[in-house]
């Protein structure tokens, strides 16, 4: 049966309060039924066995025909483990203090008050008796002087009317306090982990966002909603984005086209070749700048994909027109990835590489934790260790350290880091002996790759594949 909206606790400071309040009032009325069901059969060994042992031992001391007798009542008593001993009146001294402090002790005299022929003399004592004592007239001139509770197992009793019932009821309520901790905190935790699930898939997965239901504890429904405010906005500025790339798109082509027309109409080879070259070269930086600012607004779905087949075929493209780039890997991995971004973002690696190398190698490994390992490996100048994080940022380029072809506007790298995390991957940059760079992606672990590195393990297929035409 569910609860009324009206009645569940909004707000996580009352949830929780509830919970605890729930875990101690669950547990004090357990602790309670199970004192009530198990107490009858328990044998007596508190007060009520005590006052009944000081009845007894004072009712035979006073029916005892002579002093002998009712010494020999007081000795099999003490044989028999009670503390007590048979003195005259005269011999006893008026205590300083109460001679009765204990709980416990107060509890027998409370009682033996209540029966007929009992005399508790209070405010007295045996000199070289024990330190609690309990003083019972036994006669005209004789008092009996129990230790403590006569018969009475003292630490038993604290344990079983005092510590047992106290341990029992905290373990209980820590036991149902545990309980419902964590089913409250799988209740209140569980919209959190859905948030925190939502916006970090925010922009990872295309076409695959939703809003995050709103649920769970007041504090959660605010931050719920201000997050869905948040993507609404940043998805209208995206949307945004792309159509005014759209549009620039087409009003800066329109007049590349114009003058790329123009230019092939010059009499002067030379001259015409030369702004034939410089159009293609803003048409090229106008591509890439456009390709890398639609980035985040792209919306290829992952599929599978057979990856060394992916990374072949980007060799063979850069093979056919004379660069000496080979694959190194397995023949076989299937994988799950946005192949087309995939495909760009090696390509960027690899060209960045035979742009400044005279050799690319690609090797693919599967490691251990069953994540994809990509190295890129060129045989050119390498980047200084000092400039390997800003070689990242879009329209950065090292000039010193690489070479000066010119060609490059700086995206390359800037467009594969963000294919790479786009698939909860890693890019880094490494040197490489005895010279040169080498870019390492690894790709995650997907759930389709393990049949693959089955099969892999099964029967490798391990050899150097050189694509580079002789």
């Amino acid at each position: 049966m569910r609860l009324p909206d009206c009645l569940k606790p909004r707000s996580i400071t009352t949830q929780i309060t509830g919970i605890v309040a729930a875990s101690v009032v669950l547990g004090v009325v357990l602790t309670i039924a199970i004192l009530f069901l198990f107490d009858g059969a328990a044998p007596k060994k508190g007060p009520s066995a005590a006052v009944e042992r000081v009845v007894s031992i004072t009712l035979l001391a006073r029916s005892a025909a002579s002093p002998a007798e009712a010494d020999a009542i007081i000795d099999t008593a003490q044989r028999a483990g009670i503390d007590v001993r048979r003195v005259r009146l005269e011999n006893l001294e008026t205590s300083p203090r109460d001679i009765s402090p204990s709980f416990l002790s107060r509890l027998v005299v409370h009682q033996l008050k209540s029966f007929r022929g009992i005399e508790v003399i209070e405010g007295v004592r045996y000199p070289t008796g024990p330190d609690h004592q309990l003083v019972v007239r036994a006669g005209e001139h004789t008092a009996l002087i129990f230790g403590a509770s006569p018969g009475t197992n003292l630490s038993g009793f604290k344990w079983r009317f005092i510590l047992a019932p106290t341990a029992l009821m905290l373990t209980i309520v820590l036991v149902f306090l545990l309980l419902l901790s964590l089913y409250g905190v799988r209740w209140i935790i569980a919209p959190l982990s859905a948030v925190a699930d939502a916006a970090h898939s925010f922009g990872r997965f295309p076409g695959q966002e939703h809003m995050i239901d709103r649920r769970g504890p007041r504090e959660i429904a605010q931050v719920t909603d201000a997050l869905n405010d948040m993507r609404t906005r940043i998805r209208s500025l995206l949307d945004d984005r792309t159509r005014m790339l759209a549009a620039i798109s087409h009003d800066l082509r329109t007049p590349l086209t114009r003058l790329r027309l123009r230019a092939e109409r010059v009499v002067e080879q030379e001259l015409r070749e030369s702004m034939l070259h410089e159009i293609e070269q803003i048409s090229h930086m106008l591509n890439e700048t456009l390709d890398y600012l639609r980035q985040d607004a792209r919306s290829e779905s992952m599929s599978r994909i057979d990856l060394p087949s992916l990374l072949q075929t980007v060799c063979a493209d850069f093979a056919n027109v004379g660069h000496n780039v080979s694959y190194e890997g397995p023949g076989r991995l299937t994988w799950t990835c946005r192949s087309t971004a995939l495909m760009r973002a090696i390509s960027n690696v690899v060209a960045n590489g035979v742009k400044h190398g005279s050799s690319v190698v690609v090797n693919l490994r599967v490691r251990n934790d069953g994540a994809a390992e990509i190295d890129i490996s060129d045989d050119g100048p390498g980047i200084p260790t000092a400039l390997r994080d800003k070689v990242y940022d879009p329209f950065f380029k090292v000039d010193d350290a690489r070479s000066t072809a010119g060609d490059g506007f700086g995206l390359g790298l800037s467009i594969a880091r963000d294919v790479v995390k786009g698939h909860n991957g890693e890019i880094s940059l490494l040197d490489r002996l005895p010279a040169g760079l080498t870019v390492r992606i690894l790709l995650p672990a997907a759930g389709e790759s393990r049949m693959a590195r089955q099969r892999h393990a099964a029967g490798p297929v391990a050899t150097a594949t050189s694509l580079a035409q002789p």
